[in-house]
């Protein structure tokens, strides 16, 4: 009984043959940050995302030609630190703070933690990325020495 139901429940969370699906209205090239105008409504397109508001604002991570349905994994959150970037990294601890300057091993978007070289020392330290493009740094015991 218990597959019977999971069964119904995975059938319908299937997309119904015929349903509309968000596609690209131009060509989207790996990188872009998509705009309202660069999506439009398609019927039967399988595999699409159905609500245009998960991919604004999002970036492409592979291309997406014009016509073909974007899928959630095509997409992720926009880029906020490029590798080779040259940023300041804070730590705070209490009433503490120590800011450094580093260059970027990795880009991130925002949560994500990349790997940063300080420039003066040339240790690697690891950081998180936060929503307005700022670096804390962060532990990681894999990294001490």
């Amino acid at each position: 009984m218990r597959g019977l139901i999971a069964l119904v429940l995975a059938l319908s969370a299937l997309p119904l043959h015929g349903a509309a699906a968000v596609v690209a209205t131009r060509n989207l090239p790996a990188g872009t940050v998509i705009a309202p105008d660069d999506l439009t409504w398609a019927e039967d397109v399988p595999g699409g995302i159905t609500e245009p508001e998960l991919a604004i604002g999002m970036q492409t991570r592979m291309a997406i030609y014009a016509g073909r349905a974007v899928v959630p994994g095509a997409l992720r959150e926009p880029v906020l630190i490029s590798r080779n970037q040259i940023v300041r990294v804070a730590f705070d601890t209490g009433p503490l703070r120590i800011e450094a300057e580093g260059r970027t091993l990795s880009e991130g978007a925002a949560g994500d933690i990349v790997r940063v070289m300080n420039l003066s020392s040339r240790s690697t330290i690891s950081a998180l990325v936060l929503n307005d493009g700022s670096l804390v740094a962060t532990s990681s015991k894999s990294e001490q020495k």
